[in-house]
C-alpha cells in the first residue's frame, strides 16, 4: 500500500484571508449597513419586540502546538457546516480566531503549572526557568472568510488556498482510503491514513492487514512509525527527501541508519521503487484527465465527502475500463 497527499484548491480565494483587525473592521462595516437598512425599514422598532398578537514533556512551543492540533481535531470531529451568509461567516471567522487565542492561553497556563512542579514527567529536575511569555491581547493569524476551514497550503508551484487531500492505494492503483486535512505538510498523517485504510478494508470484510506501507520522506514520524510496525506492518519511508544532498543534521544512527540500509538492499529498493507508480498516477488522472483540482463545496467535512466521492468514482472508472478494454490479439 502506498500513501501520499496532493494539494487541492478550496472553493475560496487567498484574497479572502483576513486578520483579526480586518475582521473587526469588516464586521463593524457590515453591522452599520444592516443597521441602516433596518432603520429605514422598521424605524424605531428594535426588532426584538413581541408580536402584536402577543403584545486546549516538552517546551512551551510544543504545548502550544499540541493545543492547536487538539483544537483542529475537535473542529474536524464537530464538522460544522460553513454558514451560507457573509455576516454569519464573519461571526464564525471571529469566533475561530478567538478560540485559537483562548486555546493558546490555556495551554500556556498548563505549561507554566507543569514547570512550577519542578520536575519532568520522568522525575528529572528542570534546568533554568522558562522564558517569560505573555499571550497576545488579540488573536493572531488569519482566517479565510469564504471557507474558514481551508488554509494557505504549499505546493511545488507556490501557495494555494486549499486542503491536503490524502490517499492510500494498492498495487492496482485502487484507492483504499481517502481523507482530508488542512495542514500543509504530510507529517503526522502516516498513522491516521494506515488506520483509515484498516477501517475501510474491515468494512468490506477484508481482515488481512497490508504487509508493507510505502511513503515518501514527508511522512517520517517516528512515534507513528513505531505504532504501525508494532501491528505487524512493515514500513519503507526514506528519512531523507529526494532533493536533499546528504542526511538531515542529527538524523543519523538508530532507525535512520537502519531504514537507509533497508532501502539500499535489492529487495527494499525494488519494493520502494513501486511507490510512485502506485499513487502518483491517481493524482495525475484526477487533476489533469478528470479535471478535479478544486473543490466545489466549502468546509472540511463537505470537502472530505467530495474527495471521497472523487476517489470512489475514480475506482469505478478503473474497474469499468478493466472490464471493457478489448483484449490484445
Amino acid at each position: 500500500m502506498a500513501i501520499n497527499g496532493t494539494k487541492m484548491h478550496a472553493n475560496a480565494s487567498q484574497h479572502a484571508n483576513v486578520d483579526y483587525g480586518q475582521l473587526a473592521k469588516k464586521t463593524l462595516e457590515e453591522a452599520a449597513e444592516i443597521d441602516a437598512a433596518e432603520d429605514e425599514q422598521f424605524g424605531e422598532r428594535r426588532g426584538d419586540e413581541l408580536p402584536d398578537e402577543l403584545a486546549t514533556s516538552q517546551g512551551r512551543r510544543g504545548w502550544l502546538r499540541e493545543a492547536k492540533q487538539r483544537l483542529e481535531a475537535q473542529r474536524a470531529e464537530e464538522a460544522r457546516p460553513i454558514p451560507a451568509s457573509r455576516p454569519a461567516r464573519l461571526k464564525d471567522a471571529k469566533r475561530r480566531l478567538e478560540e485559537e487565542l483562548w486555546s493558546e492561553v490555556r495551554a500556556n497556563k498548563a505549561y507554566e503549572a507543569y514547570r512550577a512542579q519542578g520536575r519532568m514527567k520522568d522525575g528529572r529536575r528542570f534546568g533554568k526557568p522558562p522564558t517569560p511569555f505573555t499571550p497576545p491581547q488579540v488573536p493572531q493569524g488569519k482566517v479565510n472568510l469564504t471557507d474558514p476551514d481551508s488554509r494557505n497550503v504549499k505546493t511545488p508551484r507556490g501557495w494555494v488556498q486549499g486542503y491536503n487531500a490524502q490517499a492510500a492505494a494498492n498495487g492496482a492503483q485502487i484507492v483504499i482510503a481517502a481523507e482530508l486535512t488542512n495542514t500543509s505538510p504530510d507529517f503526522g498523517q502516516l498513522g491516521p491514513m494506515v488506520a483509515a485504510a484498516e477501517r475501510e478494508l474491515q468494512a468490506i470484510g477484508i481482515t488481512t492487514l497490508p504487509t508493507t506501507v510505502l511513503a515518501d520522506a514527508g511522512y517520517w514520524h517516528q512515534v507513528q512509525m513505531d505504532q504501525v510496525v508494532s501491528r505487524g506492518i512493515q514500513l519503507l519511508i526514506p528519512p531523507d527527501a529526494g532533493k536533499r544532498r546528504g542526511t538531515r543534521p542529527g538524523w543519523d544512527g538508530g532507525l535512520y541508519a537502519h531504514m537507509r540500509r533497508v532501502l539500499q538492499t535489492d529487495h527494499g529498493a525494488e519494493l520502494y521503487g513501486k511507490r510512485q507508480g502506485m499513487i502518483e498516477p491517481i493524482f495525475g488522472d484526477t487533476k489533469f484527465n478528470r479535471g478535479y483540482d478544486r473543490f466545489q463545496r466549502r468546509g472540511r467535512s463537505a470537502c472530505r465527502s467530495e474527495w471521497r466521492l472523487i476517489t470512489a468514482t475514480g475506482n469505478l472508472l478503473k474497474l469499468w475500463r478493466h472490464h471493457n478494454t478489448p483484449a490484445l490479439a
